[in-house]
């Protein structure tokens, strides 16, 4: 099958939600490659997750047109947009009473018949995401048993074992340790080159983003405010402008990485 040169096209998106008279996305276009991630950064309330459950197809616009490898999702099935995207909410709980690599495994669900039964390739995914996520020693633990950030790992790895064309991450990193935070960044960037995957994660780690994202995307009000490689975007008057705070960027001498100071803005006396 010929990879589509876009994974995902969004097309001067527009989006309303109904208690709210301003608009959540208003003329965002956006498009992802395969192999390619592409950090989505703005403050709180700046259009992140809207823009995410709009590329997963599980928000419509009332403007503009969303293609999943180049078709109108208005034209694809649901069982073909789940096969081919995995998203992965910024509060989204795993369900109770199952054990790790169970939930795990429903990750593959979209490729399996009704009777949901394994195959040699499903229990391959799903071993490869459980090591992904660094699972295996939890694999027969009660889901409710885990702390939120191994939770949260487990939610991922069911994204990962569903091996999507697309894949939608919002604020993955939430409650995770510093060690499983540095490796899923690492991971992420690993897996979209090596399966040709493109992938979107939103989040606020400026310094994670330097380091593993193709792409930059500045969102501020429901508006792209740049988009670019991480040395175009990540420069101290766009992160000003996008995230209403002044942002020193410096240069690790050893390491010749960039890092990033945020400072609240001075008050007026």
């Amino acid at each position: 099958m010929t990879t589509p040169a876009l994974v995902l096209a969004l097309e001067a998106i527009g989006v309303r939600h109904k208690r709210f008279a301003e608009a959540a996305l208003s003329g965002v276009t956006l498009c992802v490659r395969p192999a390619e991630v592409v950090a989505l950064i703005g403050a709180n309330g700046a259009g992140k997750s809207t823009l995410l459950r709009v590329g997963a197809g599980l928000l419509e616009p009332f403007e503009g047109t969303v293609r999943i490898g180049g078709a109108d999702v208005r034209q694809l099935s649901r069982r073909h947009v789940a096969r081919v995207v995995a998203f992965v909410a910024q509060n989204e709980s795993v369900p109770a009473g199952f054990r790790v690599r169970e939930i795990v495994a429903m990750g593959r669900a979209p490729h399996q018949g009704a009777w949901m039964t394994e195959n040699a390739a499903d229990e391959k995914a799903i071993a490869q995401a459980m090591a992904r996520t660094d699972l295996e020693a939890l694999a027969n633990r009660a889901v409710e048993t885990l702390s939120g950030g191994e939770q949260r790992r487990v939610a991922i790895a069911r994204a990962l074992a569903q091996q999507p064309e697309l894949l939608l991450l919002d604020e993955p990193a939430a409650n995770l340790d510093v060690r499983h935070r540095l490796e899923l960044h690492e991971t992420l960037s690993r897996i979209a080159e090596a399966r040709r995957i493109g992938c979107i994660v939103a989040t606020h780690d400026l310094d994670a983003v330097a380091r593993h994202a193709s792409r930059v995307v500045l969102l501020k009000g429901g508006r792209v405010v740049a988009d670019g490689s991480p040395d175009d975007v990540l420069v101290p008057d766009l992160l000003r402008t996008t995230l209403d705070a002044e942002v020193e960027v410096g240069i690790h001498g050893p390491s010749g990485s960039r890092y990033f100071v945020p400072r609240a803005p001075r008050q007026s006396a």
